[in-house]
């Protein structure tokens, strides 16, 4: 059996260590873009603000792909995917023979038409590259924009601060974080980033960047008609599904690459995990693109078991996110923001001048979201209530509500399958 993963991720890693759990002789051949083996991309932002060193971005041990036996090939890119004849054709001319095929592409900047951004002086924040390009930059500038406040913006802006350099983050929506925070606790993250130093300025974006004659960058216009002096843009207004490959290749696509409970594409023996696939969401229960790294490497792991043979179901992903600002940690998990509040219960506890606040989603009986700043001790058992689907008694709800969440509020049968799986089948 020959395996064949585009990509190089942590979807990537997920793959091989699931096919290797059932398959020890079959053939893995890696395909990445980059030149280097898998690494944390999180952990991008801690290098650019010089905390660590690239040494400590690995995802795995050096010896890994050896042990796993992978044919890692780097600096190689997959141009096409011929699902009748296949095979994989690559940037070098090869054509790879696969009987399983993995598409873990990932994602890519979104970057919007802003006039002035053709040029030296624009940037991402995605790649060990663009980590790289910025920390060489950042010697030379005093100045700088951050283009979005999600939370590639926000590591970004915070990393190049602590080198030193003044920034500014634009913001079109009413708050940072948009998607995984309410107003409170948007409000919350960005009075801690002000009182930093760090500018924050939401409900604007960049309108123009204006450059020099020699094309050096002086500064964006922002939509409102404010005039920011720097000497840099960074935009980080989110990534999009890398998905062209697929739907080249006749696969389905939509948001993402369209995919079934064992994560296996419209294309017989073609699977796809990470953020360029549309899988089930464990809360909706419908599927959508969730791009976090803990469903990356769980949606490579099932794809990869399921690749090697297995027939299990993908359980769903869960969006979670969790950011410290300089002291002020925060944690957001499940749906936090329902499209029509009036059908949920929702509970609210904030503190503003401790700036603590808490927020409990509920649907029917079940906890479905929730959102903490400052006290995050607790997250776990609120997790769990979400991920194991608890029913939720009315005495237990109170007391999530004051948070108070314990394992001694889950229901019997729920205890015992998790912590005594053996007195669960008595």
């Amino acid at each position: 059996m020959t395996y064949v993963i585009i990509g190089n991720g942590v979807a990537s890693v997920g793959a091989i260590e699931g096919i290797r759990r059932l398959d020890h002789e079959g053939t893995i051949v890696v395909l990445g873009n980059e030149h280097v083996p898998a690494y944390g991309r999180p952990l991008i932002s801690y290098l650019l603000a010089g905390k660590i060193g690239p040494e400590r971005l690995n995802l795995r041990s050096d010896d890994f792909y050896r042990r796993m036996c992978v044919d890692l090939r780097l600096n190689t890119t997959a141009t096409a995917i011929d699902t009748k004849k296949k095979t994989v054709t690559t940037n070098k001319g090869e054509t790879i023979p696969y009987d399983r095929l993995l598409i873990a592409t990932g994602g890519v900047p979104f970057n919007p038409p802003i006039p002035g951004a053709d040029g030296s002086g624009v940037y991402n924040f995605t790649t060990l590259d663009h980590a790289q390009a910025l920390i060489a930059a950042a010697k030379k500038m005093k100045r700088a924009v951050v283009i979005g406040g999600g939370l590639i913006g926000l590591k970004a802006a915070e990393s190049l601060f602590d080198r030193g350099v003044d920034v500014t983050i634009l913001e079109l929506s009413s708050r940072v974080l948009s998607a995984a925070f309410d107003e409170n606790a948007g409000r919350l993250a960005a009075r801690r980033l002000a009182e930093t130093g760090i500018g924050v300025r939401c409900g604007v974006t960049a309108k123009e960047i204006h450059r020099d004659d020699k094309g050096g960058i002086i500064g964006v216009l922002t939509t409102d008609g404010m005039f920011v002096p720097c000497e840099a843009v960074v935009v980080a207004i989110g990534v999009v599904p890398n998905s062209k490959l697929a739907k080249d290749a006749g696969i389905k696509t939509d948001r993402g690459v369209q995919v079934d409970d064992s994560l296996q594409t419209s294309a017989k023996g073609v699977f796809a995990a990470g953020d360029v696939a549309q899988a089930r969401d464990m809360i909706t229960e419908d599927n959508r693109v969730v791009p976090i790294w803990p469903n990356a490497y769980n949606q490579g792991y099932y794809a990869g078991r399921n690749m090697a043979g297995a027939k299990e179901s993908y359980e769903g992903g869960l969006a979670m996110n969790s950011i410290s600002f300089y002291g002020l940690p925060t944690i957001s998990v499940g749906q936090v923001n329902p499209p029509k509040p009036e059908d949920y219960e929702i509970a609210i506890h904030l503190d503003e001048k401790r700036q603590i606040y808490r927020k409990l989603v509920f649907k029917d009986d079940r906890l479905i979201g929730y959102v903490l700043v400052g006290e995050i001790d607790n997250a776990g058992m609120y997790t769990s209530f979400i991920k194991f689907r608890m029913p939720i008694p009315a005495e237990t709800k109170r007391a999530l509500m004051h948070g108070e969440p314990g394992v001694f509020l889950w229901p019997e049968q729920v205890f015992d399958k998790t912590w005594n799986p053996a007195g669960a089948d008595k």
